[in-house]
């Protein structure tokens, strides 16, 4: 979610965890949160087996 600051946007977890800067603008905010939506739904490359032992 983008919530206001006194300097600015900030994008933040459902959580409330900061995940950006909180001196963005607005438009700034929207992309970094375009790109955190982005890297929740990427599919690991390479290893796909990394780190299960049999």
């Amino acid at each position: 979610m983008i919530v206001k600051t006194s300097s600015g946007y900030q994008v933040l977890s459902e959580k409330g965890k900061p995940l950006s800067k909180d001196n963005l603008t607005l438009k700034q905010a929207e992309q970094r949160l375009k790109q955190v939506e982005m890297f929740k739904h990427m599919k690991p490359k390479g290893k796909s087996q990394a780190g299960k032992k049999e």
